[in-house]
């Protein structure tokens, strides 16, 4: 017989190896980040095959922690993407004497081409750039006058002085941005924050950003910059399954990609710290709960390549797959779980009312998150391909102060993991609730 102090003392205990087990999983999470930021990932992109070091890694993490894979396959699935532009060696400009730095006063379009020269620009005025009779129209008779001076002149280049303008006003002037760099290099002048992505395609001209507070007026630039296209390019998906306690058709899949934007120059990578190395480590940590704790349904990890080059890993997964999409139950994509102090979104909410619902009474019944924000359908994550063939799916993905996104700031150091606790307990809490 148990008395009331002995009820104290084990619940104490109880409680303290709870604390431990959770401190101990934080610790795996901040561990895995921080090994998929590092340089020697190179950004997970397509310099120095950083995508394929962190597959590697991947799965080595997965094996370690005895999570198997699906019979008579590996934990890689490979597959090839159809062209990608990188920047493996030099990425230099000088202006006004003073050597830019890369992801910080300049960034190169990701389909920039390369160039080894002396750019003196003509300048084409933003605001002028904007048809006065209407908005929506490029005024062509200005550019065309501007352009004549380059071929009377010694200007062999465009720059662009996108300061001031509206956001419409600016993305009416992308197209013409590329449309230029068909003919001759390209700099734009900008007062907002920079945001990177992946090149499909090669432009035959540089086409570069610069900020406006390393811009000086009238000064020309000098630049330095290897582009490289690649048209086929090798790369993985990494996948882990752990079978259902008792035999069962139906299978929660967990996915995240792991990949992101690489190198931009060989001094300048993008560590992509809270997008997504946060979402992968999640997704072993995952892959460590249901190893402990097995499901009644069976459970897939997939952690995708190619997503910043236009979901291709996921895309190719769901045209190649040895699951059956119509057997899984649910699928739960994570992405940017860094930090959480305003909550969650909950993408495909309004598609799967009970499901959202579901989450949201177990959200406020445990009082874990600020919120759990409910939100329609996109087409921007490795979820869409599977909603697209019918498959029920969630995209998740927290709020909070970070604002960091695709530039160089995405580190882990910027990381808060405040609500990874939380964040945990719904998800498992989830799948164990959902009816069979």
């Amino acid at each position: 017989m148990l008395f009331a102090g002995d009820m104290r003392k084990i619940s104490i205990a109880a409680a303290l190896v709870l604390s431990c087990t959770s401190f101990g999983q934080i610790e795996e999470v901040r561990r895995i980040t921080q090994t998929l930021c590092s340089p020697e990932f190179h950004g997970r992109g397509y310099v120095e095959r950083g995508d394929s070091i962190a597959a590697a890694f991947l799965a080595e993490e997965l094996e370690k922690i005895d999570v198997g894979t699906y019979p008579k396959q590996n934990y890689l699935q490979h597959y090839t993407i159809e062209g990608v532009n990188r920047f493996p060696g030099d990425m230099e400009i000088l202006h006004n004497g003073e050597s830019l730095i890369p992801g910080v006063h300049f960034m190169v379009d990701p389909e920039s081409g390369g160039g080894h020269t002396k750019l003196s620009p003509v300048v084409l005025e933003g605001h002028k750039l904007i048809d006065s009779e209407s908005e929506h129209n490029i005024n062509n008779e200005y550019i065309r006058l501007q352009l004549n001076e380059t071929q009377s002149s010694a200007k062999n280049a465009v720059l662009i002085d996108m300061r001031g303008l509206s956001p419409d006003s600016a993305n009416l002037i992308v197209g013409l941005s590329q449309a230029l760099a068909e003919i001759l290099p390209v700099i734009e002048v900008m007062d907002r924050k920079f945001m990177w992505a992946v090149g499909r395609k090669q432009l035959p001209n540089p086409m570069i950003f610069i900020q406006d507070s390393a811009y000086v007026d009238g000064m020309d630039f000098a630049i330095n910059i290897d582009a490289e296209f690649v048209e086929k390019y090798p790369s993985q998906n990494v996948i882990g399954y752990i079978p259902a306690k008792k035999k069962c058709t139906e299978t929660i899949v967990f996915t995240a990609h792991y990949d992101h934007l690489g190198r931009m120059g060989r001094d300048t990578y993008f560590p992509g710290a809270n997008d997504n190395a946060s979402g992968t480590a999640m997704l072993i940590s995952m892959a460590k709960y249901f190893k402990e704790h097995p499901s009644k349904y069976n459970i897939a990890f997939i952690a995708f390549s190619g997503e910043e080059a236009g979901l291709l890993g996921s895309k190719y997964f769901v045209e190649n797959t040895f699951i059956k999409l119509k057997k899984i139950k649910f699928l739960l994509n994570l992405d940017i779980m860094g930090s959480g102090e305003e909550g969650i979104t909950t993408v495909n909410a309004t598609l799967f009312e009970e499901q959202y619902g579901l989450m949201n009474s177990i959200n406020e019944e445990k009082n874990l998150l600020a919120k759990v924000k409910r939100r329609g359908p996109t087409s921007n994550s490795d979820h869409y391909w599977f909603t697209q063939q019918g498959v029920p799916s969630f995209f998740i993905y927290t709020m909070g102060s970070n604002k960091n996104y695709h530039d160089v700031f995405d580190t882990y150091e910027e990381l808060s993991f405040v609500e990874y606790e939380d964040i945990t307990t719904l998800l498992v809490t989830f799948v164990e609730r959902l009816e069979k």
